[in-house]
């Protein structure tokens, strides 16, 4: 009896002990997820342009400011002011009436803006490529890793499956020594009646 005890007891130490192992499994695998996403995130800083040139900053900061209200609403301003200062405010006004100098002065400013405008696109062009690159690499990553983690727990599923069946086979080890022990007992009442 006290030798089925004790393997009883080693039994139950092996249950925890694989129960242990399992988690300590788990863990693992988290952890070595958690470093393969910072490692892919490191990757992924390096298309980001975080230093740009000045000219492209500025390329950008034109294109920016020349596609908007601001930018309508204080040119707007600026052609009123100059039609109005040249007709009325001056005496001898520096651009007259059809005002060629401000038709020189808007077609300077489009011919300067629109190659500004292109390369600021180029460059937006350049990083939504870019961008869909690393959108790419990481829906390829997620897809492997969601395979990997299929693996995993199928891994760990037959792990505990084994378990699991070991548990139920000293189960009914157990149920069989209980049966064998009743019926002894029952034996030995029936041959010793104590009345």
């Amino acid at each position: 009896m006290h030798k089925q005890n004790n393997h009883k007891s080693a039994f139950t130490k092996s249950l925890f002990v694989s129960g242990n192992e399992q988690l300590e499994k788990i863990h693992r695998i988290i952890e070595d997820a958690v470093a393969e996403e910072e490692t892919l995130s490191n990757r992924l800083l390096k298309f980001e342009d975080l230093h740009p040139p000045f000219t492209s900053r500025l390329a950008d900061h034109i294109a920016r400011f020349g596609g908007s209200w601001k930018f309508i609403l204080s040119f707007g301003v600026l052609m009123l002011a100059w039609i109005l200062v040249n007709v009325y405010v001056l005496s001898k006004p520096f651009d007259p009436f059809p005002f060629i100098l401000l038709n020189l002065l808007l077609s300077t400013i489009a011919a300067l803006q629109a190659p500004l405008i292109m390369m600021s696109q180029n460059r937006k062009e350049e990083k939504d490529r870019e961008r869909a690159v690393n959108d790419y690499m990481i829906n390829l990553k997620a897809e492997i890793e969601v395979r990997n983690l299929h693996g995993k727990i199928d891994l760990l599923i037959t792990e505990q499956m084994k378990t699991l069946f070991a548990i139920q086979e000293k189960q009914v080890e157990l149920l069989e020594d209980t049966r064998r022990e009743i019926l002894a007992f029952k034996k030995n009442t029936h041959q010793h009646p104590l009345t």
